[in-house]
């Protein structure tokens, strides 16, 4: 069978019963349950479905979205538990099996893991894991410098937070200095490339640096000026790093650059308690 399994596949649609649309799975007919078909599918037409194993381990498919598909990590609650392992919520009908010897500790229920999704060599069946470490890749030379990447954050350390950088799997690191935000495990969010050192991990950080990135924040910084009924915002180069990211979403050595350059082009003023729009 070609169809990817735990993956989104393009299918035609064969044919129509009660029980739902039958999908043309390479020589294999993989049923599509009739809550996911609609009234304008036809005997032709091609659908975008996710694959997964039924029950019965029979491929099935779905137009509904996974948290996760194979090859991935995600965070992930756990809904259920029985004598053999604990089954998780990823976005489908069918729970994610985690056995217990893929669990680092005991999963509860209603607890939030980070697992990678595969598929069982032996069992042929689409489970998931929390030993991440064999699964979390030495390779990231496939990233530059201010790249903008996918991350999930899943250790908290002395110098920084650890996240899995999603697409090539490997690992980052965000330094406690330069994030200006509450971070959790779990937290799945948008970062950018600093720096790939030579033993292969990747420095990350929330804002991307440079110029550019300083002349788009002065937009926002003017707009935001524009808007205000006033045109006054109380916060001005003394303000707190934390204070200024919650406000705008980024570190202050960007705020400053775009504040000089708005203060250089006689737009604002700086006062002792804020920026004026002039």
């Amino acid at each position: 069978m070609n169809v990817k399994l735990g993956d989104y596949n393009t299918l035609t649609i064969t044919r129509f019963t009660d029980s739902g649309a039958y999908l043309d799975g390479d020589g294999l007919e993989i049923l599509m349950p009739r809550r996911y078909t609609t009234p304008d599918m036809h005997p032709g037409d091609k659908v975008r479905v996710f694959v997964y194993l039924d029950q019965e381990n029979r491929p099935v498919a779905t137009t509904e979205t996974p948290l996760a598909k194979v090859g991935q990590f995600a965070c992930l609650t756990v809904a259920w538990h029985n004598k053999h392992g604990a089954f998780l919520n990823w976005g489908l009908m069918k729970d994610l099996f985690v056995p217990y010897s893929e669990q680092r500790t005991k999963m509860q229920q209603g607890e939030r893991y980070i697992v990678y999704v595969y598929i069982d060599e032996v069992s042929g069946r689409i489970v998931g894991t929390a030993k991440l470490s064999r699964h979390i890749s030495d390779d990231c030379c496939s990233l530059q410098p201010h790249d903008e990447v996918e991350i999930l954050v899943y250790k908290q350390t002395e110098i920084g937070y650890k996240a899995i950088i999603m697409g090539p799997n490997c690992e980052g690191l965000l330094y406690h200095n330069e994030v200006f935000r509450p971070l959790s495990y779990g937290d799945k969010l948008k970062a950018y490339v600093k720096k790939v050192r030579p033993d292969g991990r990747v420095d990350l950080v929330l804002q991307t640096s440079g110029r550019q990135h300083t002349e788009d924040f002065a937009v926002t910084l003017l707009r935001s000026l524009q808007e205000k009924p006033n045109h006054f915002i109380a916060l001005n180069d003394d303000s707190d790093p934390e204070d200024i990211y919650n406000y705008f979403g980024v570190s202050k050595k960007t705020f400053k650059r775009a504040v000089g350059a708005l203060y250089k082009e006689r737009i604002i003023t700086i006062t002792d308690d804020g920026l004026r729009l002039l």
